[in-house]
Order: C-alpha cells, then sequence, then structure tokens
C-alpha cells in the first residue's frame, strides 16, 4: 500500500474517532446531568412540591429559616399555658375522714376542716336531647280560632336540631373529616342516629346557608389592593381537581376546579383583580390575571435556588448570590415602616442595583438550571422586589398554600 493511500485511510479513522469522541462527550455531559438530577431530588424545601409528596425526611440544614442568636423553646415574655382553678364549679365532692386513722375512733359527730382543694374538668355524660315543639289553638270571643305556628327552623316531623349542624359542619370544614368517620363519631360517642346521607343533606344545607357570605368574601376580594394566590391538586371521586386560593390577612376565598388553567381564573374574576398586587408562585396563568402590578413569591424562589445549588455542590455561585439577596430583601422588608415606602432609601436602591447586575450576570454553562431560572426572572424583573415599593405587599404567598 502507497503512503498516500495510508495516510487516508488513517485520517479517515481519526476522522471517526473525532466524532465519535464529540457524540461520548456530548452524552458524558447529558449523562451527568442526570446523575445530578438523580442524586439531588426535588422535594418540598426545594421546590414547589408539597411536603406530603417528599420520599425521605429532609436534610436538618435545608430549612428556609435562617439561625438566630435565640434559644431553643419559649422565648422571654411568652405566655405559657396551664390548667388553672375556677372560681366558679358545677359540682363539690367533699372527702371527710369517718374513722381515726390512728385509733379508729368514729368522727362523724366531729367538726371537719377544709385542708385542700383540687380541680377535676371533665366532659358531662352525652345524653341526646329530644326537644318536642307543640303547636296549640285558641279560640276568640268573636268566635275566630287562631293557631300558632312552628319555628321556621322546625320544619318536619323529625329533624336533627341547629346544634348538630354546626358541629357537623365543624367536624368536615374544620376538622376535615370524611362523611364516615363523622357518622362513626357521632353514632359512638353523641349518641346520634346518623347516616352519611343524613350527613351530606345536612352539609347541603350549610353550604346554602353560607353563599351569601362566601359571595360577600369573593366582592372584598375583589377590591383588595394586595392579594395571595395559590392552587393545590386535591382528589375529588379518583380524579384530580385544583383548590384554588385566594386570600390576604383578612379575607380567604376558595374555588375547586377541575381545571389548573386560566379558564378558572377567568370564570372566577370575569374583569381580574386590577385593584390588587397578586402575589405568586410563577405559575403561568396568574400573570395572565389581570391585575395592578404582581410580586413573584419569595419563598419559592429560595427553594428553586436551594435545588440548584444542590443540583451543582455550591459551584453555582450565582444561585448562592441571588439566595442572600432575597434574604437581605426580606429582612429590609422587616425593618422598614409605612412612612419609609413614600421616601428614597439607600438599602433599597442597593438592593435593586444588585438584583439588575445578578440578572445580567454570566452563568457558567453547565448550570444549565440556573441560566434557564435567571432567563425566566429576567423578563419578570419588576415582579422580584415590588415589595419593597409597596408597604401591604407581602414577600411571599405562604398564605395561600397554608
Amino acid at each position: 500500500m502507497s503512503s498516500k493511500k495510508l495516510e487516508k485511510k488513517l485520517q479517515a479513522i481519526i476522522n471517526l474517532q473525532a466524532k465519535q469522541i464529540a457524540l461520548l462527550n456530548e452524552e458524558i455531559v447529558l449523562l451527568k446531568e442526570k446523575i445530578g438530577l438523580l442524586e439531588n431530588k426535588k422535594n418540598s424545601n426545594n421546590s414547589h412540591i408539597p411536603p406530603s409528596q417528599d420520599v425521605n425526611r429532609l436534610k436538618k440544614n435545608q430549612s428556609l429559616r435562617q439561625p438566630t442568636d435565640k434559644k431553643v423553646g419559649g422565648q422571654p415574655g411568652h405566655e405559657g399555658t396551664t390548667l388553672e382553678c375556677r372560681s366558679v364549679v358545677d359540682e363539690t365532692v367533699k372527702h371527710i375522714p369517718e374513722t381515726c386513722n390512728c385509733c379508729g375512733c368514729n368522727l362523724s359527730n366531729n367538726i371537719e376542716t377544709l385542708v385542700s382543694t383540687r380541680q377535676l374538668l371533665d366532659i358531662p355524660t352525652i345524653v341526646l336531647n329530644c326537644i318536642e315543639h307543640q303547636v296549640y289553638k285558641k279560640q276568640c270571643s268573636c268566635g275566630h280560632t287562631t293557631t300558632a305556628s312552628f319555628p321556621q327552623y322546625v320544619a318536619k316531623p323529625v329533624q336533627y336540631g341547629p346544634n348538630v349542624e354546626s358541629l357537623i359542619g365543624y367536624l368536615h370544614a374544620r376538622q376535615h373529616l370524611p362523611y364516615a368517620r363523622a357518622k362513626e363519631f357521632l353514632n359512638d360517642v353523641m349518641g346520634l342516629p346518623i347516616s352519611t346521607g343524613g350527613i351530606h343533606n345536612i352539609l347541603q344545607r350549610i353550604a346554602q346557608k353560607a353563599m351569601p357570605m362566601y359571595n360577600a368574601i369573593k366582592e372584598k376580594i375583589e377590591q383588595a389592593s394586595s392579594i395571595g394566590a395559590d392552587e393545590t391538586g386535591v382528589n375529588i371521586n379518583g380524579k384530580t381537581h385544583w383548590a384554588w386560593t385566594w386570600q390576604n390577612d383578612k379575607l380567604t376565598y376558595i374555588v375547586c376546579a377541575a381545571s389548573r388553567g386560566f379558564k378558572t381564573i377567568k370564570e372566577t374574576f370575569e374583569h381580574g383583580l386590577p385593584n390588587a398586587t397578586l402575589i405568586h408562585d410563577r405559575w403561568p396563568c396568574h400573570f395572565q390575571t389581570n391585575a395592578k402590578a404582581h410580586q413573584i413569591c419569595s419563598a419559592h424562589l429560595l427553594r428553586e435556588l436551594n435545588y440548584i445549588t444542590e443540583l451543582y455542590k455550591d459551584k453555582c455561585i450565582w444561585a448562592k448570590e441571588f439566595k442572600a439577596l432575597l434574604l437581605d430583601a426580606i429582612n429590609l422588608k422587616k425593618e422598614l415602616n409605612t412612612a419609609d415606602y413614600y421616601y428614597s432609601n439607600i438599602k433599597r436602591d442597593a438592593l435593586f442595583k444588585r438584583l439588575e447586575q445578578s440578572l445580567l450576570y454570566t452563568i457558567d454553562e453547565d448550570h444549565k438550571k440556573g441560566k434557564t431560572l435567571q432567563k425566566k426572572l429576567l423578563a419578570k424583573q419588576e415582579c422580584i422586589l415590588y415589595f419593597l415599593l409597596q408597604s401591604n405587599v407581602a414577600p411571599d404567598n405562604n398564605g395561600s398554600e397554608r
């Protein structure tokens, strides 16, 4: 074989190997990324995943709560709770000795002296109370007969009273007891002969009674200046639905819907929330909501930054610095009083400058998750620290999640 042919053959082999090496390098990068994702799975502390879906317990150092110089436990000035003796008692049980425990003499005729008291707080025996309503009639001297009427809430020959309805509403809405367990409690503890169907009917009546208040809450929410929004998956008859929440410190409005899209928001608030700053977790349909302004939930961002930091083994400098920026902003929020929002503030101005620089920072190409998050935040820059411009806007929507 001539030297030219040999050279050509070797060159072809080299070119082939170069292509194979390039492909293998690409595959190695992808595999490393997959390994990183497997080794650093998302959980409730570094993503939007709820705590109920965490596979294992979180590491102790993963909490968003920052350490302080305070000791563990109750703080000075904290009001404790303990059982206290009552001045008015319902029943008194006297324990008087009848015989001398030394010589055995009868002490029945001796005068006793009170030494000490102890009080026992207990629940009285629960007995079902049956109240019979009777309607009478009377005839007047004019010849007319007048018949009394049953109260409006006594509409059937036999029915459950308002206290029973209130208790069922409480067990369902506040204690979240399923129908079967509520029935078991009412049957076994209260001695109340009620079925799951009866519980369902009572809850339907309570819901109808509550509708005027429910609608009034919605009207107040539409007029509010600051609203936190969130949506949480719930299982209804084996199918995933969504509990949508709009709330602030005074009001909470919840809608259950099959859709997690903008359709639900549009059906609930036809004209949006034009008077409000809407605080949310960057779910796209929230940005579609017509609002005065939007505030991205800082708690969600901190969890995402935690995940990126874990994924790249603390090597993504941008994630660490952006987390520090958010924490500094949250701490500044705690320092500001109402008057501070109307004047220039050096610390606040510095934070906005840091934000601008951070969103333009060049992130390492290997830190793709960081670059992706940075790009998304750059498009919504005005929504990151908006809470520093308005006294009534919170930095997170934790209230909605709760």
